[in-house]
Protein backbone atom coordinates (compact mmCIF):
# COMPACT_ATOMS: atom_id res chain seq x y z
CA UNK A 1 0.00 0.00 0.00
CA UNK A 2 1.21 3.45 -0.73
CA UNK A 3 -0.15 6.10 0.68
CA UNK A 4 -0.94 9.00 -1.65
CA UNK A 5 -3.61 10.98 -0.17
CA UNK A 6 -2.30 13.78 2.03
CA UNK A 7 -2.81 17.63 1.36
CA UNK A 8 1.18 18.47 1.57
CA UNK A 9 0.68 21.86 3.21
CA UNK A 10 4.18 22.56 3.44
CA UNK A 11 4.53 21.70 0.13
CA UNK A 12 2.27 24.99 -1.02
CA UNK A 13 2.09 26.71 -3.01
CA UNK A 14 3.37 23.35 -5.66
CA UNK A 15 0.73 20.88 -4.06
CA UNK A 16 -2.32 23.63 -4.97
CA UNK A 17 -2.71 21.70 -8.57
CA UNK A 18 -0.57 18.91 -8.09
CA UNK A 19 -0.96 16.24 -5.42
CA UNK A 20 2.10 15.61 -3.33
CA UNK A 21 3.31 12.20 -4.53
CA UNK A 22 3.46 13.23 -8.19
CA UNK A 23 6.16 16.11 -7.66
CA UNK A 24 8.70 15.27 -9.89
CA UNK A 25 12.19 14.29 -8.59
CA UNK A 26 14.57 14.19 -11.30
CA UNK A 27 11.43 13.79 -14.19
CA UNK A 28 9.48 11.36 -12.45
CA UNK A 29 7.03 11.53 -9.99
CA UNK A 30 7.61 10.72 -6.28
CA UNK A 31 4.69 8.19 -6.19
CA UNK A 32 6.80 6.64 -9.73
CA UNK A 33 9.73 5.96 -8.07
CA UNK A 34 8.51 3.41 -5.32
CA UNK A 35 5.76 2.10 -8.05
CA UNK A 36 8.90 1.04 -10.06
CA UNK A 37 11.13 -0.27 -7.48
CA UNK A 38 8.20 -2.45 -6.13
CA UNK A 39 7.79 -3.74 -9.37
CA UNK A 40 11.26 -4.57 -10.35
CA UNK A 41 11.00 -6.49 -7.12
CA UNK A 42 8.32 -8.60 -8.09
CA UNK A 43 5.12 -6.68 -6.08
CA UNK A 44 2.91 -5.65 -8.94
CA UNK A 45 -0.35 -6.03 -6.87
CA UNK A 46 -0.62 -2.02 -5.32
CA UNK A 47 -2.80 -0.28 -3.65
CA UNK A 48 -2.94 3.31 -3.37
CA UNK A 49 -5.45 5.78 -1.13
CA UNK A 50 -6.03 9.29 -2.67
CA UNK A 51 -7.77 12.07 -1.27
CA UNK A 52 -6.56 16.12 -2.17
CA UNK A 53 -6.08 15.90 -5.94
CA UNK A 54 -6.63 12.18 -5.95
CA UNK A 55 -8.13 12.01 -9.63
CA UNK A 56 -4.62 12.60 -10.97
CA UNK A 57 -3.22 9.90 -9.50
CA UNK A 58 -4.86 7.09 -11.97
CA UNK A 59 -5.01 9.60 -14.49
CA UNK A 60 -1.08 9.20 -13.90
CA UNK A 61 -1.24 5.53 -14.24
CA UNK A 62 -3.80 5.40 -17.21
CA UNK A 63 -6.43 2.21 -17.27
CA UNK A 64 -3.57 -0.39 -18.68
CA UNK A 65 -1.10 0.70 -15.57
CA UNK A 66 2.46 0.01 -16.24
CA UNK A 67 5.61 1.13 -14.10
CA UNK A 68 8.21 2.77 -16.05
CA UNK A 69 10.56 -0.42 -17.00
CA UNK A 70 6.93 -1.60 -18.61
CA UNK A 71 5.74 -4.37 -16.29
CA UNK A 72 2.45 -4.55 -15.76
CA UNK A 73 0.54 -3.43 -12.58
CA UNK A 74 -2.42 -4.33 -11.05
CA UNK A 75 -3.34 -1.48 -9.30
CA UNK A 76 -6.55 -0.46 -7.11
CA UNK A 77 -7.57 2.27 -5.21
CA UNK A 78 -8.82 3.52 -2.26
CA UNK A 79 -10.77 6.72 -2.59
CA UNK A 80 -10.96 8.63 0.95
CA UNK A 81 -12.01 11.85 -1.07
CA UNK A 82 -14.39 10.83 -2.79
CA UNK A 83 -15.80 8.48 0.29
CA UNK A 84 -15.37 10.95 2.69
CA UNK A 85 -14.00 14.39 1.81
CA UNK A 86 -10.72 14.01 2.56
CA UNK A 87 -7.43 12.02 3.97
CA UNK A 88 -8.09 9.43 7.14
CA UNK A 89 -4.81 9.54 8.40
CA UNK A 90 -2.32 6.74 8.31
CA UNK A 91 -3.88 4.19 10.21
CA UNK A 92 -7.38 5.10 9.43
CA UNK A 93 -6.29 5.04 5.64
CA UNK A 94 -4.46 1.68 6.14
CA UNK A 95 -7.43 0.04 7.93
CA UNK A 96 -10.39 1.63 5.13
CA UNK A 97 -8.17 -0.23 2.68
CA UNK A 98 -8.22 -4.12 4.26
CA UNK A 99 -10.38 -5.40 1.84
CA UNK A 100 -7.82 -4.79 -0.76
CA UNK A 101 -5.04 -5.90 1.03
CA UNK A 102 -3.39 -9.10 2.04
CA UNK A 103 -2.78 -11.10 5.06
CA UNK A 104 0.96 -9.22 4.96
CA UNK A 105 1.50 -5.95 2.89
CA UNK A 106 4.07 -3.12 2.18
CA UNK A 107 3.34 -0.03 3.96
CA UNK A 108 5.26 2.80 1.97
CA UNK A 109 4.89 6.87 1.75
CA UNK A 110 4.33 8.64 -1.41
CA UNK A 111 6.38 11.19 -0.65
CA UNK A 112 9.27 9.71 0.37
CA UNK A 113 12.04 9.32 -1.92
CA UNK A 114 14.44 6.09 -1.64
CA UNK A 115 16.50 5.03 -4.25
CA UNK A 116 17.96 1.99 -4.10
CA UNK A 117 15.55 0.66 -0.63
CA UNK A 118 15.48 -2.84 -1.24
CA UNK A 119 12.18 -4.12 -1.41
CA UNK A 120 12.10 -7.84 -1.89
CA UNK A 121 10.56 -11.46 -1.58
CA UNK A 122 13.20 -12.53 1.23
CA UNK A 123 12.10 -9.61 4.02
CA UNK A 124 8.51 -10.38 3.47
CA UNK A 125 9.15 -14.19 3.91
CA UNK A 126 11.72 -13.56 6.91
CA UNK A 127 8.39 -11.21 8.28
CA UNK A 128 6.27 -13.93 7.81
CA UNK A 129 8.23 -16.43 9.60
CA UNK A 130 8.33 -14.29 12.96
CA UNK A 131 5.75 -13.53 15.47
CA UNK A 132 5.68 -9.70 15.18
CA UNK A 133 2.93 -7.80 13.94
CA UNK A 134 4.87 -5.08 12.12
CA UNK A 135 8.57 -4.83 10.59
CA UNK A 136 9.85 -0.88 10.31
CA UNK A 137 13.25 0.60 8.31
CA UNK A 138 14.36 3.07 10.33
CA UNK A 139 17.17 5.41 8.93
CA UNK A 140 19.65 8.20 10.82
CA UNK A 141 17.85 11.42 12.30
CA UNK A 142 18.15 14.22 9.09
CA UNK A 143 17.80 17.79 10.33
CA UNK A 144 14.25 18.61 10.48
CA UNK A 145 13.90 15.36 13.26
CA UNK A 146 16.77 15.38 15.20
CA UNK A 147 15.34 13.45 18.46
CA UNK A 148 13.78 10.79 16.22
CA UNK A 149 11.27 8.39 16.35
CA UNK A 150 11.97 4.99 17.74
CA UNK A 151 14.96 3.17 19.29
CA UNK A 152 16.54 -0.30 18.21
CA UNK A 153 17.00 -3.18 20.87
CA UNK A 154 18.36 -6.95 20.65
CA UNK A 155 15.04 -9.03 20.16
CA UNK A 156 15.76 -11.75 23.33
CA UNK A 157 13.32 -14.24 21.90
CA UNK A 158 14.69 -14.29 17.96
CA UNK A 159 18.41 -14.16 17.87
CA UNK A 160 19.90 -11.77 15.44
CA UNK A 161 16.85 -9.66 14.98
CA UNK A 162 16.19 -6.22 16.63
CA UNK A 163 12.65 -5.01 18.02
CA UNK A 164 11.61 -1.66 17.72
CA UNK A 165 11.72 0.85 21.29
CA UNK A 166 9.11 3.59 21.89
CA UNK A 167 11.60 4.57 24.50
CA UNK A 168 14.65 4.93 24.19
CA UNK A 169 18.54 6.70 24.76
CA UNK A 170 19.25 6.75 20.82
CA UNK A 171 15.86 6.99 18.67
CA UNK A 172 15.98 6.67 14.92
CA UNK A 173 13.75 8.18 12.52
CA UNK A 174 10.87 6.30 10.71
CA UNK A 175 11.52 5.99 7.07
CA UNK A 176 7.72 5.24 6.97
CA UNK A 177 8.79 2.13 4.82
CA UNK A 178 7.32 -1.14 6.99
CA UNK A 179 5.79 -4.57 6.19
CA UNK A 180 2.58 -5.00 8.65
CA UNK A 181 0.42 -7.76 9.21
CA UNK A 182 -3.28 -7.35 8.50
CA UNK A 183 -4.19 -8.50 12.59
CA UNK A 184 -2.30 -5.44 13.56
CA UNK A 185 -5.21 -3.15 11.84
CA UNK A 186 -7.90 -4.82 14.40
CA UNK A 187 -8.27 -5.72 17.95
CA UNK A 188 -6.67 -5.25 20.60
CA UNK A 189 -4.11 -2.93 19.19
CA UNK A 190 -6.71 -1.06 16.49
CA UNK A 191 -9.84 0.04 17.92
CA UNK A 192 -11.70 0.89 14.46
CA UNK A 193 -14.67 -1.35 12.47
CA UNK A 194 -12.84 -3.06 10.27
CA UNK A 195 -12.98 -1.29 6.34
CA UNK A 196 -13.01 1.68 8.52
CA UNK A 197 -16.87 2.15 7.02
CA UNK A 198 -16.95 5.62 9.51
CA UNK A 199 -14.07 7.44 7.81
CA UNK A 200 -12.25 7.50 11.02
CA UNK A 201 -9.28 9.61 11.23
CA UNK A 202 -6.36 7.72 13.47
CA UNK A 203 -2.75 8.21 13.38
CA UNK A 204 -0.53 5.35 13.36
CA UNK A 205 2.06 6.26 15.54
CA UNK A 206 0.35 5.62 18.61
CA UNK A 207 -0.82 2.05 17.49
CA UNK A 208 2.55 1.22 17.02
CA UNK A 209 4.21 2.26 20.05
CA UNK A 210 1.41 0.11 21.84
CA UNK A 211 2.54 -2.91 20.24
CA UNK A 212 6.29 -2.01 20.80
CA UNK A 213 5.71 -1.78 24.59
CA UNK A 214 4.34 -5.13 23.92
CA UNK A 215 7.58 -6.20 22.21
CA UNK A 216 5.07 -7.10 19.12
CA UNK A 217 7.36 -4.71 16.33
CA UNK A 218 10.85 -5.46 14.66
CA UNK A 219 13.21 -3.45 13.13
CA UNK A 220 16.33 -2.43 11.55
CA UNK A 221 18.51 0.56 10.24
CA UNK A 222 18.94 1.62 6.69
CA UNK A 223 21.47 3.81 5.52
CA UNK A 224 21.11 4.17 2.04
CA UNK A 225 19.67 7.40 0.22
CA UNK A 226 16.28 8.67 1.74
CA UNK A 227 14.68 11.79 1.87
CA UNK A 228 11.05 12.70 3.38
CA UNK A 229 10.16 15.38 0.60
CA UNK A 230 8.18 17.52 3.02
CA UNK A 231 9.08 21.10 1.66
CA UNK A 232 10.05 22.58 -1.49
CA UNK A 233 13.48 23.30 -0.31
CA UNK A 234 13.68 19.47 -0.03
CA UNK A 235 12.72 19.23 -3.36
CA UNK A 236 14.83 21.35 -5.10
CA UNK A 237 17.64 20.28 -3.73
CA UNK A 238 16.84 16.43 -4.66
CA UNK A 239 16.02 18.01 -8.23
CA UNK A 240 19.82 19.56 -7.88
CA UNK A 241 21.77 16.49 -6.61
CA UNK A 242 19.44 13.31 -6.76
CA UNK A 243 20.93 10.70 -9.62
CA UNK A 244 18.62 9.97 -12.90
Amino acid sequence: MVLAAGRGERMRPLTDATPKPLLPVQGKPLLQWHVDALADAGFTDIVINTAWLGEQIPAHFGPQPHSSNDRPLAIEYSWEGLDFGGALETAGGIVRALPLLGDIFWVLAGDVYAPGFPFSMQAVQRFARSDKLAHLWLVPNPSHNPLGDFGLASDPLASGRQLALNQATVKYTYSTIGLYRREFFARPWCEIAPGNPQGVKTPLAPLLRRAMDNQRISAELYTGPWTDVGTPERLAQLNETAPS
